[in-house]
């Protein structure tokens, strides 16, 4: 079937709109009408060749839409269920056959290796391969296919177009908190970064209790949202730059966990260095490979822990029914962090997330 999506015909160009083909679904697939699909700093990663992917490509996993046409095998979707498409992982591998599917050993190829698993393409122009698969789902367009196991049925009441970040920005902050850390009340937790990843971690971390949730960032209209979300405490980072010591004034000897969202080496031991004896530090930013940081190995010998997190740590068909009842209910105001482009504005909504002035952007397809 035709489609209109959003093609980057090389490294770092612009998107461009162009019309493809969409290979046929097979037994075990859906295809899904996108009604809207967050922006993301990995998508523009891939632009940008971080992940060394083949152009041409379209990219895109945070979709969100209707199901269009399900493969002869599919059961548990039909046409017209309303769906979030989340990250893909293999089931064959350790970490699927433990249930940690975030950390699918095959999880880098299947995301970003521009095809399905066997090779085979999901998009063409005049019958020539164009690379998409992104996250096994390229979004950036009007359709998109996805496998059945990968696919979240969401509730029909509720505002579908919000849900495409709760695939990755949604879940990963809030599954830091909510899976990974799982504060007691009254934990002391610092963020690192309040994007839209950052955001859902303080977002959650009101949910759970902490107090004091601390966040730090750049941009002044970040931490006023912040603020308004549940941060007990903003730090301006070009106001205060030693943030380690305002932190320890703050809370006397640290906080219990930090979350780093920016992937930046420096800002990574800073959140490091901001916590009390036995507290955990959470990675969710996404460096280039190569990127390394150091941190002072003394430090961490007093219970201290720094590990990396993928997803949240969730089980999507899970995690994000969850959040879905949250934000209907008003716990998790994702909204309020979301600005609409139209789908011909999407260079547009990349340059704005870019420089910060949207924290998160989500695509309206055309109908």
């Amino acid at each position: 079937m035709q489609i209109a999506a959003a093609v980057v015909n090389e490294k770092s160009a612009p998107f461009v709109i162009d019309t493809l083909e969409l290979t046929a679904p097979r037994p075990d697939e859906l295809v899904v009408r996108v009604v809207a699909s967050g922006m993301c700093q990995t998508d523009l990663h891939g632009r940008d060749g971080y992940f060394a992917s083949p152009y041409p490509a379209v990219y895109g996993h945070e979709g969100a839409g209707v199901v269009h046409a399900v493969g002869a095998a599919v059961r548990d979707f039909a046409p017209g269920d309303h769906v979030v498409m989340s990250y893909p992982w293999c089931g064959d591998c350790a970490n699927c056959r433990a249930e940690h599917t975030n950390h699918c050993l095959a999880g880098r190829k299947l995301k970003m290796g521009g095809t399905r698993y066997d090779g085979s393409t999901l998009l063409s122009k005049d019958g020539a391969p164009v690379y998409s698969a992104f996250f096994q789902q390229s979004s950036f367009g009007t359709f998109a296919l996805t496998q059945a196991r990968w696919a979240v049925k969401v509730r029909k009441d509720a505002p579908l177009e919000q849900f495409g970040p709760l695939a990755c920005s949604g879940q990963t902050g809030a599954g830091a908190v909510l899976n990974v850390m799982r504060p007691h009340p009254g934990d002391s937790l610092a963020i690192f970064g309040v994007g839209a990843v950052g955001l859902s971690a303080v977002m959650a971390a009101k949910i759970a209790g902490c107090d004091p949730i601390v966040a730090v960032d750049v941009h002044e209209h970040r931490l006023a949202l912040a603020q308004e979300l549940g941060a007990t405490c903003t730090i301006d980072y070009k106001s205060y730059p030693d943030v380690v010591a305002t932190i320890r004034n703050l809370t006397g000897s640290g906080v219990r966990y930090a979350a780093d969202t920016s992937a930046v080496p420096a800002v990574l031991r800073q959140a490091i260095e901001s916590l009390m004896p036995g507290g955990s530090c959470v990675l969710l930013g996404s460096a280039p490979k190569g990127t390394d940081a150091s941190f002072e190995m003394p430090f961490l010998q007093q219970g201290r822990s720094v590990r990396g997190v993928v997803q949240g740590d969730s089980v999507p068909k899970e995690f994000i029914p969850k959040l879905v009842d949250l934000v209907v209910a008003g716990k998790f105001p994702i909204e309020r962090m979301i600005k609409f482009y139209d789908f011909a504005d999407i260079n547009l909504a990349a340059q704005e997330s870019s420089s910060g002035k949207t924290i998160k952007p989500v695509l309206r397809m055309p109908i």
